[in-house]
């Protein structure tokens, strides 16, 4: 299964490609989305639309995941932050894809353990998960983690551990055990 992550952003949008096969995750691809600085909302917003739909078309995943929107530091900033979301939400729309939202901190919990984690100990798990030569930046990084995240929420479903039942405060502890690489 093909699984585009994308952690969505007013400034930058990163995205990630990675393929559940054999057991395995294998990295496809990452990068990051920069709308033009200085260009009007609507102008960001087109690029952003835009780019995802060549990020679909370049890369065909089957299902995307999204990271949720967290609380900004000015209503400003939210309502901005969600319009960009908003045009990546509608790219995945208008392609018919299956799409899945997760929180930060359950993104981070099953990438590095702890829905705490940092940037960077992101950023290093998701070099070491997908056996990457290179760190990616934070907003691919970012997004690998939500792609990861996703995967193994899959591989849980497929298992039959409900959706309700990983929600659960005893399967949030056996979630860390679930989600760890299998090599």
């Amino acid at each position: 299964m093909r699984i585009l992550g994308i952690d969505p952003g007013s400034h930058a949008t990163g995205y990630g490609v990675v393929e559940r096969r054999d057991g395995r995750l294998h990295h496809v691809a990452h990068g990051t989305l920069r709308p033009p600085r200085g260009a009007s909302l609507a102008a960001r917003l087109d690029y952003l639309y835009r780019a995802v739909v060549d990020v679909l078309r370049e890369h065909a995943p089957e299902v995307a995941a999204v990271e949720q929107v967290f609380v900004a530091a000015s209503p400003r900033s939210a309502l901005v932050l969600g319009q960009a979301r908003g045009a990546v939400l509608s790219a995945l729309g208008a392609a018919g894809l299956g799409l899945s939202e997760y929180s930060a901190a359950e993104v981070k919990q099953a990438v590095a353990g702890s829905g705490r984690a940092g940037k960077r100990e992101v950023q290093r798990m998701v070099r070491r998960l997908l056996e990457l030569e290179r760190t990616p930046s934070c907003d691919a990084a970012d997004a690998l983690a939500v792609a990861i995240r996703h995967a193994h929420a899959g591989r849980l479903e497929a298992a039959g551990v409900s959706g309700a039942a990983r929600r659960s405060r005893g399967a949030r502890r056996s979630l860390l055990v679930a989600v760890r690489p299998v090599r």
